[in-house]
């Protein structure tokens, strides 16, 4: 797992933290990751009813800047091949 360090953390969050961390008995430090890990989740959902996701017509453009760019040695069939073969097992279709 990887580690990180929080610096100046208003006291008052901090003593915050630290009661629910009782309060749930659970480390400050886990406490953390709960609270780092329903903030991501709450982020990620409101992020989803956001105006920020681009537009269909920015998004044109940029994949239009995109196309031709990408650059590989293998020939189209190989890279058919390997996309397929990355592919989970899921329900029966025809190609």
């Amino acid at each position: 797992m990887s580690s990180i360090t929080v610096r100046n953390i208003p006291e008052d969050v901090f003593e915050k933290i630290k009661t629910l961390a009782k309060t749930e008995r659970r480390s400050v430090n886990n406490e953390m990751v709960i609270l780092i890990e329903k903030g991501l989740k709450e982020q990620i959902i409101h992020s989803r009813k956001d105006d920020s996701v681009l537009s269909k017509e920015t998004q044109i453009i940029l994949w239009k800047e995109l196309f031709g760019k990408w650059e590989d040695d293998r020939s189209t069939g190989e890279i058919i091949a390997d996309i397929r073969d990355a592919r989970t097992v899921g329900r029966e279709v025809e190609l």
